[in-house]
């Protein structure tokens, strides 16, 4: 039964049978579950009941009921008994079904004309789409097209985008927004462990006696895994090393103030004490990893001295960390974007992993080396968008990987390119350059979150061809775009999701999307339609029969799902993680901890130690730019580039509406500023007008931002990490001044 009454379900029916000039599309191929996001009650509900499934704000993936009343949602309540959230919710997950309701949703096909976007009918905008691409390929080459995928869409819809750009458009270059935020644990799980593997259940912040967490504001960004950490019965010790006083920091039992970028100094001197005094897991060390002597004798130099003079940390502080480190019988690491969005991030992260190999703490409950994910599919697109790494976590240069998908998906081996996929940062660079003349973004917005955003949004001017495909019209990359495609949103299709401990949660179609929008699986089916490449795609036909391909596909890899039977399977589980492959015993589905066995995915079946030389500050303070700007996570109520969360009026309720910076109250005495002012906040690249927020949280010498805000990253640089190539968001050197002295005002 539809969400729809059975006239309004024939009147859509017939409307898309006049989309394709040439003939008519079947009304089978828009009838069948999935296809064109009709939105359809959930397989088993009845008008009036609840349906359970995934949240599509962050990594976390907390289990929602959904509360429907003829068909439609109308309000949720955590889920309790979900191994994720057991009952909890935080302020962007109460409010989820609400912004879906917003005037600023995109319900209608968008085409620039005389410089305005105005409404035209899905056949002219996909014929368009289709036309202006070809002709720009004919014209300079495949090299010429690219598109920006995402960490917000099912994993079935990252799948068939990826194959269609790939394997049936002919495009060589995508990359996802998931390279703004997890490119850099991506990297250094590879490096070091052999495969993308974070190895961690949420069990395990329940399941410490020491709880370290590095650049990372768990109360603020991820407030669900905060209330597991505070569920913990064995009184653990929680370490924040973080150069911001956070909400986190503050609710921790101890907080090291580290200089920013300074994570590397400490880490390595904390190596140090623990192999100079003998307390390292030396069994652990032989059987299961490799490098460590060329490890130990790399972090000799570091000693307290050093350590403390280039991090700002007292001498005992950081021996008693490390004794700490000794002494707990399980210590897990974790870290976020603190960590990840640096200039030298993967070894910083691998500076991490390298304390948890050294003291044994990893495959045992309450350890690990932990990256936190961002994005609520960011997982998903790590493993199967078919971006800048082929199917399952293989490789576009394996000649044998290739074959393996050929075989799998039946097609030609020559329709999988052979090179790897420009990432984010190269595909912009080569759109400057003059390389690539059309782009495809879906479900993200660079002109808001690109860094050093003036820069990204001259860069996204000079293209031929600007395509947005999104649930909102009201993005700055939108705004900007020569077609916009609206496409249906969280509760208006179905999937899945891969949440940060690799657990798979379902989301449903709940409510139908407003007006003529999407599914974002629909508009990829009819642009392969459009394209002329559909046949490549009989067998995707809807989001589960596609689930069904990657669990083929993902078969015999690290991340094998082939054990999952289908959604049912995972909705009644509550989630199940991978790896669980074919034949895995019910009783391992809820909770899966990686390297219990300690055998990992390299060559050898052992971890490698990473290490090199720390680099100084990409930009540091001078004379005309003394302080040095963080930038962060706002609210619990706020999120990315606020493209939902604005849509809410009960989150708009809960944090500031004007941008703020945050300025110790020593530099604001010498500035000469007060509080609540409006100052000045100016890098080399930009300045934005913000009110001061006199506190102590901030050290002297530094300056915070929230991220959310439209203006912050015109101030950011440009740099990115040699390894991940992902942004170095943290820092950077500004000045700060009243605002009336700057402008004259």
């Amino acid at each position: 039964m539809s969400l729809a009454t059975a006239n309004d379900t024939d009147r859509l029916i017939d409307e898309f049978a006049l989309m394709r000039k040439e003939g008519p599309l079947t009304r089978q191929l828009l009838q069948e579950p999935g296809g064109f996001g009709l939105g359809m009650i959930p397989n088993g509900c009845k008008p009036d009941s609840t349906t359970k499934m995934v949240c599509g704000f962050c990594s976390t993936g907390c289990s929602l009921n959904v509360h429907l009343k003829e068909g439609e949602a109308v309000g949720l309540t955590p889920a309790t008994g979900d191994p994720v959230n057991v009952g909890m919710a935080c302020p962007k997950g109460w409010e989820a079904v609400s912004v879906l309701d917003s005037p600023a949703r995109a319900t209608t096909p968008l085409l620039r004309r005389n410089d305005r976007l105005e409404p035209v009918s899905w056949d002219n905008a996909l014929t368009t789409f289709a036309e202006r691409i070809k002709a720009i390929i004919a014209e300079h080459g495949p090299d010429s097209v690219a598109f920006i995928s995402t960490g917000q869409i099912p994993t079935e819809e990252m799948a068939m985008l990826g194959a269609l750009a790939k394997f049936g458009m002919g495009l060589r270059h995508g990359d996802g927004n998931t390279r703004q935020c997890m490119a850099t644990a991506v990297v250094a799980y590879k490096q070091a462990f052999g495969f993308d593997a974070p190895p961690y259940t949420y069990q395990d912040f329940e399941e410490s006696d020491m709880i370290v967490l590095v650049g990372s504001n768990l109360c603020i960004a991820h407030p669900i895994m905060w209330e597991r950490v505070l569920k913990n019965k064995r009184d653990p010790d929680i370490v924040v090393i973080d150069p911001r006083c956070t909400e986190t920091a503050m609710a921790a039992t101890w907080h090291l103030q580290i200089k920013p970028k300074s994570d590397l100094a400490l880490f390595y001197g904390v190596a140090n004490i623990l192999a100079e005094r003998g307390w390292l897991d030396e069994s652990f060390i032989e059987r299961h990893t490799e490098g460590v002597d060329d490890f130990v004798k790399h972090v000799a130099p570091y000693n307290l001295d050093r350590v403390s003079h280039e991090t700002g940390l007292e001498s005992t502080a950081i021996e008693t960390f490390a004794r700490f480190i000794h002494e707990r019988e399980r210590t897990s690491f974790w870290w976020t974007m603190g960590i990840n969005q640096s200039y030298e991030g993967v070894r910083a992260a691998q500076s991490i992993i390298n304390l948890a190999l050294l003291t044994g703490n990893i495959g045992r409950p309450g350890t690990g080396a932990n990256s936190i994910t961002g994005q609520c599919n960011a997982m998903g697109s790590r493993l199967f968008s078919n971006t800048t790494s082929l199917f399952a976590g293989r490789d576009f240069t394996n000649d044998a990987h290739r074959q393996e998908v050929a075989e799998t998906l039946g097609i030609d081996v020559d329709l999988i390119p052979s090179t790897t996929s420009w990432d984010y940062a190269t595909i912009m660079e080569n759109v400057l350059a003059g390389k690539v003349k059309a782009l495809w973004v879906i479900a993200t917005n660079p002109a808001h979150s690109w860094i050093n955003q003036n820069a990204c949004r001259d860069i996204l001017s000079r293209l031929d061809f600007l395509v947005v495909q999104d649930s909102y019209v009201d993005t700055e990359t939108a705004k900007s775009a020569d077609l916009v495609l609206p496409a249906a949103a969280w509760g208006e299709k179905e999937g899945t999701f891969i949440n940060s401990e690799r657990r798979l949660g379902v989301i449903k179609r709940v409510k139908q999307a407003p007006g003529q929008a999407l599914a974002d699986f629909s508009i990829f089916k009819l642009i392969a339609h459009y394209w002329g490449c559909d046949d490549l795609f009989r067998e995707w036909t809807s989001p589960e029969a596609t689930f069904q391909i990657l669990s083929r596909l993902s078969k015999g890899q690290p991340c094998d799902i082939s054990g999952v039977e289908d959604y049912r399977m995972i909705d009644d589980a509550g989630g199940i993680q991978w790896p669980c492959p074919e034949g895995s015993p019910p009783s391992l589905a809820n909770q899966r901890r990686l390297f219990e066995d300690h055998a990992f995915y390299t060559p050898s079946g052992r971890a490698r130690f990473k290490f090199e030389e720390p680099k100084p500050l990409s930009e540091p303070p001078d004379d005309h730019y003394p302080l040095i700007l963080l930038t962060g996570r706002g609210t619990s109520a706020q999120w990315h580039t606020q493209t939902r969360t604005r849509q809410s009026a009960v989150l708009r309720k809960l944090y500031p509406q004007q941008i703020y910076v945050e300025i110790n109250p020593i530099d604001a005495k010498e500035l000469n500023l007060e509080a609540d002012e409006w100052v000045s906040v100016e890098s080399r690249r930009g300045r934005v007008k913000a009110r001061a927020f006199l506190t102590n949280s901030v050290q002297p010498g530094q300056v915070f931002l929230p991220m959310h805000y439209e203006p912050v990253n015109r101030l950011t640089d440009a740099v990115f990490d040699p390894y991940s190539r992902q942004p170095s968001y943290k820092a950077c050197a500004v000045r700060v001044g009243p605002w009336r002295v700057h402008h004259g005002v």
